[in-house]
């Protein structure tokens, strides 16, 4: 007797070329009429009829028994059609590649994906597994699979040892906080209460941060690991193994997209820590917490490198002008608010798809925006001379206005104050309601500290830097103190600062194409962008902590830089 395509007899009266494998399997001879890829055998009509009526069955590829058919009586090799189904188009099955861009696809994917892709690109892989088995390398595949497969296990580790180092963190600033607590005994029991929240929400986020990380990396372990296996499945079938290996491939690319970002990379270790403020017992009735819980990371001492740059268009369909973006910040849920100045906008950007994602009209010229909480921010303006409050919910709506007696450049918060700069002499310290605190124009020998103020931000330490057109970067401490001022031959026209959580300051000057990086003592450690960098005339600087990203805005077009940093 003999099966599987070859010319078969149990009795006298039965002699079929092919016969169903089902069937004979039960030790019946009936006739094949189709061959089942998905089962690797042939069909009778009844088998066949069987294949139709059940749901699981009608989606498998019947093709013609006479495509298996081979001279002589020799086993006929299997006809090689791919099993994989597309998990976009009512499974599919992918029989279809793309060489323009090395994917594979079913029939509909193909039409309407690729339709701009020559026909000399595309190819049915049945019919070109011969040329195309040769392009593919499944066994450099597997490899890196394996090799991916490691590098998720190593960073799940990695994870394990930061969530290990935060707890520990954690206990000890609870510990901290208890004794001090207990030091001042009834009077600070609510205070110790609203810093232990602040400790608790702290430490959650970083928790949920790197269980978020790891999760992600365990599931994209779980794919590769998935995949190495669909891969080894497949001997013997060239083209399901050539599917199996561009899938494979398009696995490892998302996995080596997934390395390039902030939760496969720098694996700091994240400390927590609790600092008690001794001078607490004075006014403690008027604290709204008995200190500071602090997230820090590991002090950066060595110069960034430009990984890559990219080119955000943020003009929308009814700007009037082309855009002047002036200043921008991220929002707790790491949007990027961008003002536009010519249309008197803000505008909300996506960081991850560098896209925008709605806008609001403001009544003034915007120029520095900070975010005030998780659904307000705060943009200084000009004609008129103002700050002006944002609802930054689901949809951006301007909301009160604080109208101001001098010019209003920049505006950043620290502990329920607003500072603002004037593009002139001073520096102006307010209430959140308007009232004038403090205003900075000169150190304490008289002299002037500012000639054209710019840009403010606030370092962990709490120190405050000032970006001053002529004079370089005033430095302050927490309580407002002039320290010192710095300067560099690689500023011109020094505009725009920011920093990065880790100990470092970004420069810009209005009139050098580079942005520049300090340490908190005002070294300089080099020069991170460069004019080669596509870099010019930028005025003002965002960092995105977790993501490496500089987004810069430039004077005069519709474009804001985005460079990854290394």
């Amino acid at each position: 007797m003999a099966t599987g395509g070859r010319s078969v007899s149990k009795t006298s009266e039965e002699c079929f070329d092919f016969i169903c494998t089902s069937c004979d399997q039960e030790n019946k001879t009936l006739e094949a009429v189709r061959y089942c890829v998905e089962c690797s055998g042939y069909c009778c009509q009844l088998c066949t009829d069987t294949h139709k009526k059940f749901p699981a069955l009608s989606s498998h590829n019947l093709l013609d028994v006479s495509q298996g058919n081979q001279a002589g009586n020799q086993q006929p090799r299997l006809p090689e059609f791919p099993t994989e189904r597309c998990g976009t188009h009512h499974g599919k099955v992918l029989d279809m590649y793309c060489k323009k861009h090395n994917v594979v696809g079913c029939s509909t994917c193909i039409s309407k994906d690729h339709r701009s892709c020559p026909d000399s690109q595309i190819y049915s892989i049945p019919e070109m597994i011969n040329t195309l088995f040769n392009l593919s390398n499944s066994k450099q595949t597997q490899s890196l699979l394996k090799d991916l497969m490691n590098s998720m296990s190593s960073i799940s580790d990695s994870k394990d040892d930061q969530l290990a180092t935060l707890i520990k963190a954690r206990n000890e600033a609870l510990k901290e906080i208890t004794k001090f607590q207990k030091a001042l005994e009834t009077a600070v029991k609510k205070a110790a209460e609203i810093s232990k929240k602040e400790l608790e929400n702290t430490y959650k986020k970083l928790e949920e941060e790197i269980l978020h990380d790891k999760t992600e990396v365990q599931k994209t372990k779980d794919a590769l690991q998935n995949s190495s296996k669909i891969l080894q499945k497949a001997e013997g079938n060239r083209a399901q193994r050539f599917v199996c290996t561009k899938l494979a491939e398009t696995q490892m690319k998302e996995a080596d997209d997934q390395m390039s970002k902030r939760i496969l990379k720098n694996l700091e270790d994240v400390q927590l820590l609790f600092t008690p403020n001794q001078s607490l017992m004075n006014y403690i009735n008027g604290l709204h917490g008995i200190g500071e819980v602090v997230r820090r990371t590991k002090k950066r001492t060595d110069l960034y490198k430009v990984k890559g740059s990219t080119d955000i268009n943020i003009s929308l369909n009814d700007d009037s002008s082309l855009c002047f973006s002036f200043g921008s910040c991220f929002t707790y849920d790491d949007k990027l608010l961008v003002t536009d100045c010519n249309n008197k906008k803000l505008k909300r950007l996506d960081v991850q798809n560098l896209t925008v994602i709605d806008a609001c009209k403001l009544h003034g010229v915007p120029f520095g925006v900070h975010c005030v909480s998780t659904n307000e921010a705060v943009v200084a303006c000009g004609s008129p001379n103002m700050i002006q409050f944002v609802s930054i919910d689901k949809n951006m709506t301007p909301t009160r206005q604080i109208k101001m007696s001098h010019y209003c450049y920049d505006i950043t918060t620290k502990d329920d104050k607003l500072y603002i700069t004037d593009n002139g002499s001073s520096l102006y310290k307010y209430d959140m309601t308007g009232n004038l605190l403090k205003t900075i124009s000169q150190d304490n020998a008289g002299n002037n500290l500012f000639s054209n103020s710019r840009y403010i931000t606030f370092i962990e330490s709490g120190n405050m830097y000032v970006g001053d057109c002529r004079n370089g970067i005033v430095c302050f401490d927490d309580a407002g103190n002039y320290l010192s001022t710095y300067n560099d031959n690689d500023l011109s026209g020094t505009d725009g600062v920011c920093v990065d959580g880790r100990g470092n300051i970004f420069v810009v000057g209005c009139n050098s194409p580079n942005v520049v990086q300090f340490n908190e003592d005002g070294k300089k450690i080099g020069v991170v962008v460069k004019q080669q960098d596509g870099i010019k005339y930028p005025r003002s600087l965002c960092f995105h902590q977790k993501l490496n990203r500089l987004f810069v805005s430039m004077v005069g077009g519709d474009v804001l830089k985005m460079y990854e940093l290394e």
